[in-house]
């Protein structure tokens, strides 16, 4: 069918955003689930069991849009000028909007 009759299907361009914000996501949950199994055995469980079926719970919805947020690393800032934050991923800003984007996209307050 075409996206005539899909009125959720978007165009191609946005199409090719979803798919990248969808890459995004893919390589950063694990990273973000890894952190949380360290500080909060309980909450990792029932984050990685909602993303293993698909969806994220809310609350661990909302766990992973505050972490993306903290963890820019890449943000144009030079030593001197701060902040430095190192972590085991490289997030860009554009990272954070991707997350941002693909949680508000399944219906998660942002």
């Amino acid at each position: 069918m075409t996206a005539q009759h899909h009125p959720q299907h978007k165009t191609s361009s946005r199409g090719e955003q979803d798919k990248q914000d969808e890459q995004v996501v893919e390589r950063l949950v694990p990273v973000w689930l890894e952190e949380t199994e360290r500080h909060d055995a309980e909450a990792a469980r029932a984050a990685r069991a909602g993303w293993e079926k698909g969806e994220l719970p809310a609350s661990s919805a909302q766990d992973l849009a505050h972490w993306v947020t903290a963890r820019v690393t890449d943000t144009g800032f030079n030593e001197d000028e701060g902040p430095d934050v190192r972590g085991p991923a490289r997030i860009t800003p554009a990272d954070k909007e991707a997350v941002h984007r693909w949680l508000a996209g399944r219906g998660h307050p942002v």
